[in-house]
């Protein structure tokens, strides 16, 4: 149904900014006959009705998840109580899992230079996981205030070489924020990074409704304290959405071993002018390999890939009900864990009392 057919019926539309328990915030189009028949770019831009919605048990009986970011019909709108009722959710342009997200169409990636120091492998391994999802990747460097201009340039030409052109800002100084304002605009965000790199106080100086809690870096662990407890949609003043996540330090490397390779720049220039010798090239012994050799993150691709396969095997093993191994935590609260041989199913398990009287029952009847 177009939205033109949802308008002629007397429904509304809308988008899904926040997910609360059983509850759906739901920020309706400003138009919705006019707006259901333009582009998907001027839905984004949205006014300040908000409905506090359920779930049709429709809805829930076919499993159908309300996500944020959804677009969504709404029922029964209670304008005085600000209620109402998710009737039917619109096909999603794009889906992410981790976090739970629909139609975003960017990922922006915040780190900061300084206070907490950039990581190369961190950041590589949050740039890896933003490339799976296949959504465009804009990357901004924080507290640029606090290094050198010839060492902005080293960091700049070091990204280079990775694929990708950053943009410095600084919250505090309030510098180039207005040119990643623009890259935002009329499109729905996800902005992530790990703790104490300024993701909050980026939201909180694009958005002034916003009003977010800010962290103060850790001086024992040079890291951020987490802030962000849920997903939420923000209304950017140029138009747009930007979705502040929760932070998370280290993203799983949860993708297909083989298509690992196609997340880094540099490789993919490497495999459009060449190939491998085989199809299913891993690139790391394999004779005749055109992406194995001298960049920089190639150490980072090879421990990725470990990391990759293990996740991979893993999956089997659980999927696997005939599984020799088991997954066992090695100590608890700490996270560690390790696999172990099974044992035979029964064989060591301790006979019960039942079992036993049982058994003793059939031996007397059988003296008698």
């Amino acid at each position: 149904m177009t939205g033109k057919n949802f308008a002629a019926t007397g429904q509304l539309l809308g988008t899904v900014v926040a997910v609360q328990a059983n509850f759906y915030r739901v920020q309706l189009d400003e138009e919705d006959g006019e707006q259901g028949s333009r582009g998907a770019e001027e839905k984004l831009d949205l006014n300040a009705s908000l409905l506090l919605c359920t779930r049709r048990t429709r809805l829930k009986k076919i499993g159908q998840q309300v996500m944020v970011g959804d677009r969504v019909v709404v029922e029964e709108p209670d304008w005085a109580g600000g209620r109402g009722a998710i009737a039917e959710v619109l096909p999603r342009q794009s889906e992410l899992d981790r976090p739970a997200i629909a139609n975003v169409n960017q990922i922006l990636l915040v780190f900061a230079v300084a206070d907490p120091p950039l990581e190369p492998y961190q950041l590589s391994r949050f740039l890896i996981k933003a490339e799976s999802t296949d959504l465009d990747v804009l990357l901004c460097l924080n507290k640029s205030d606090l290094i050198s201009p010839p060492e902005q340039q080293q960091v700049s030409d070091r990204l280079l070489g990775w694929g990708y052109q950053p943009i410095f800002i600084s919250v505090k100084d309030g510098i180039n924020t207005e040119q990643a304002a623009r890259y935002l605009s009329n499109k729905i965000t996800v902005i992530a990074g790990p703790s104490g790199v300024g993701k909050s106080s980026l939201i909180n100086t694009l958005i002034d409704s916003a009003k977010l809690r800010v962290g103060e870096v850790s001086g024992k662990l040079a890291r951020g304290r987490h802030t962000t407890r849920h997903i939420e949609l923000f209304e950017l003043p140029k138009g747009g959405l930007l979705a502040d996540t929760p932070g998370f330090n280290q993203p799983d490397m949860d993708c297909i071993p083989e298509e690992l390779i196609h997340y880094f720049p540099e490789a993919r220039k490497r495999l459009a002018v060449a190939s491998c010798r085989f199809s299913d090239c891993l690139h790391r012994d394999e004779p005749e390999c055109a992406v194995r050799g001298d960049w920089e993150r190639y150490e980072h691709y090879l421990e990725f890939l470990d990391a990759a396969i293990a996740h991979q095997t893993q999956m089997h093993e659980q999927a696997d009900p005939e599984s020799t191994m088991k997954l066992k935590s090695k100590s608890k609260g700490k996270g560690q864990s390790q696999y172990e041989p099974k044992l035979e199913s029964k064989k060591y398990r301790r006979i019960s009392r039942k079992t036993q009287l049982q058994d003793l029952q059939e031996l007397y009847r059988d003296e008698e």
